[in-house]
């Protein structure tokens, strides 16, 4: 009899565990194929608002997201179960790892390796900070498993398949030959809980690497090979001192084609940067703005469960505008960082010449790492999103969770 349906993708690092839980525990739970970096369906946000992996959706109707809360539910199912431990202490102990892993590891792991494999953008500080990080959090992990062979108590429990969930996205990329020597230990756990058969059932063989895997930069295109010139007839001495030839005019950005419009972007770039947000300048906006030549969207960075610290959230944002500078005469927008450390979300609301946003967004290599929403300023909710976005003074809520305003650029 099925048990539900659990939402999410195969190789998600907090639904391994979900999956080898289920598993022990011989309960049906159908996988349905949910990814956020690759969009999720009208019908799934329905079920999850936020669009976020994993949510499990009972076969009675029961909804249920936030992966712990999960985890614990499905294990709870069998009421002879020593994954969550003999007594309440045990059980407090193994919320308590699952936690750590949840929290202190998992983010910067990802911050760590998702840009060496080119799912985000690479920055090298922050590259070495969310190392130092993933590596600092170890440690602890190393010095408790130095004296014990499980996280809690004498046998496996759901801390160490829900951690080691986590870890393997390490293991699989950037805990190399070097690392395991430096951490035998945590190495030592991880192979005992992985060659568990229920868990490789669900995750396959262990696989070591030798070396971690390093960042290689995108090969330029090769520039066409010039044509020979020809053999050019000898010119009159006087002629030596002419001018070169001029060079070839540089590819028009493609917007060019949509001819002048009557609203000058910079005359709004410059009434946002000089006068009072609410009070002046968004009055000034909707008076002036022209629908018919600029579009509004909204703009949402589609990786916000793998965002650690917002500083760091910040600095994404700002490499994003760089990248954007080739469309900066047909853009004007605000990105925000909103929630706190390990908690948080971007998002924003763009200005654009025309009416479609890849042409003024596709300069950007990264570009395909955000949504595009467009905005009808019509529809009050919309107009107040951009508003909110624009001002800076509002907190942004995302389903039924609600995020304070951390920090935000514009790009004008």
């Amino acid at each position: 009899m099925s048990f539900g349906k659990l939402y999410s993708y195969p190789s998600n690092a907090r639904t391994t565990s979900l999956l080898v839980v289920a598993k022990t525990n011989k309960l049906d739970v159908e996988l349905v194929h949910e990814e956020p970096a690759k969009g999720v369906s009208a019908e799934y946000l329905k079920i999850n608002p936020q669009g976020k992996v994993p949510t499990f959706q009972g076969a009675d109707g029961f909804v249920l997201n936030e992966c712990i809360a999960i985890a614990i539910y499905f294990t709870a199912q069998n009421e002879k179960t020593t994954l969550l431990g003999k007594t309440k202490q045990d059980y407090a102990s193994i919320l308590r790892w699952i936690s750590f892993a949840n929290t202190e590891i998992l983010p910067p792991l990802g911050s760590w390796f998702l840009p060496l494999i080119g799912r985000n953008p690479y920055n090298k500080k922050n590259v070495e900070v969310a190392q130092e990080q993933v590596l600092k959090a170890i440690k602890i992990l190393e010095d408790h498993l130095a004296l014990n062979t499980f996280f809690v108590g004498e046998r496996m429990s759901l801390a160490d398949i829900f951690a080691a969930s986590i870890v393997g996205r390490g293991f699989q990329f950037v805990f190399d030959k070097e690392f395991r020597s430096k951490y035998p230990n945590v190495t030592r756990w991880y192979d005992l809980i992985a060659n568990q058969d229920t868990y490789k059932d669900v995750a396959g063989e262990v696989k070591y690497i030798d070396e971690a895997v390093k960042y290689t930069p995108p090969k330029k295109e090769p520039k066409p090979a010039a044509a020979p010139k020809p053999k050019a007839a000898p010119k009159p001495q006087e002629d030596d001192d002419d001018e070169p030839a001029p060079e070839a005019p540089k590819a028009k950005h493609p917007l060019e084609a949509l001819g002048k419009p009557t609203l000058a972007l910079d005359d709004w770039k410059r009434k946002y940067s000089n006068a009072d947000t609410r009070a002046e300048a968004l009055p000034w906006f909707w008076e002036n703005n022209k629908p018919e030549e600029y579009s509004l969207w909204r703009v949402d960075y589609k990786y916000n469960d793998e965002l650690t610290l917002t500083f760091m959230s910040s600095n994404l944002i700002g490499g994003f505008f760089a990248r954007l500078e080739a469309s900066r005469k047909y853009i004007f927008g605000s990105m925000s960082v909103y929630g706190e450390s390990n908690d948080s979300v971007i998002s924003g609301a763009f200005l654009i010449r025309g009416q479609e946003f890849q042409p003024a967004f596709d300069v950007a290599p990264d570009w395909e790492s955000y949504s595009f929403v467009k905005l009808d300023p019509s529809k009050p909710e919309d107009k107040t999103f951009i508003e909110d976005a624009w001002a800076w003074d509002k907190p942004l809520t995302v389903g039924d969770k609600t995020y304070q305003h951390a920090d935000g650029k514009v790009f004008k």
